[in-house]
């Protein structure tokens, strides 16, 4: 009975007296029992997934690891004789770039030398046809005069000029020059 009435002045104080005189102490400490309860099963729910996310990890992550492992182990043959491959045909490859730069080299030099060749034949060809050309003209006053008559051809300008050119072709022989300077020295012999 003492129990009972412990329990009336418990609750008379909780609810009336107790209002008045500010919160009950035993109310409080129940309060925080509780928010301390919910703050704890919330924590114990939060590190239950974790610990369930931990284990399905440690069950699938091992064989996956594993798998991951022996795909791994399976292409390390494979990419050393890709990785060897690439490095002969690297090699191979600049051997080549050498090659092609020296072929490149001897390429330029030819065609300077070539060049300088055409160059140089082209103003031969110059000098040489602008000769010609002269002596073309005054082969043809030579003609044109002798056609006209002898007598006054081998006084003219155009038949010292014809002279010089028998005289100076080299690759005329030499009995068909004789014949030309006989003729042109003097007809009257």
């Amino acid at each position: 009975m003492l129990a009972l009435r412990s329990v009336a002045l418990l609750a008379l104080c909780s609810t009336g007296h107790g209002a008045e005189l500010g919160a009950n102490p035993i109310r409080k400490v129940v309060t925080m029992m509780q928010a301390m309860q919910a703050k704890v099963e919330a924590e114990g729910e939060k590190e239950k997934d974790l610990f369930d996310k931990y284990m399905c990890y440690c069950k699938n992550g091992g064989g996956t690891l594993a798998k991951s492992i022996a795909d791994a182990e399976a292409k390390a043959p494979a990419l050393t004789a890709s990785i060897e491959e690439g490095t002969g045909k690297l090699t191979q490859l600049k051997n080549d770039i050498k090659g092609h730069q020296a072929d490149r080299s001897a390429a330029k030099t030819a065609m300077d030398e070539a060049t300088a060749l055409r160059q140089k034949e082209a103003s031969e060809y110059a000098a040489v046809s602008a000769d010609l050309k002269t002596n073309i003209a005054a082969i043809s006053k030579a003609v044109t005069a002798l056609e006209k008559g002898m007598g006054n051809f081998l006084q003219t300008q155009s038949a010292s000029v014809l002279k010089k050119i028998v005289m100076s072709k080299q690759d005329m022989q030499d009995i068909d020059r004789q014949d030309i300077l006989a003729f042109l020295s003097d007809s009257s012999d």
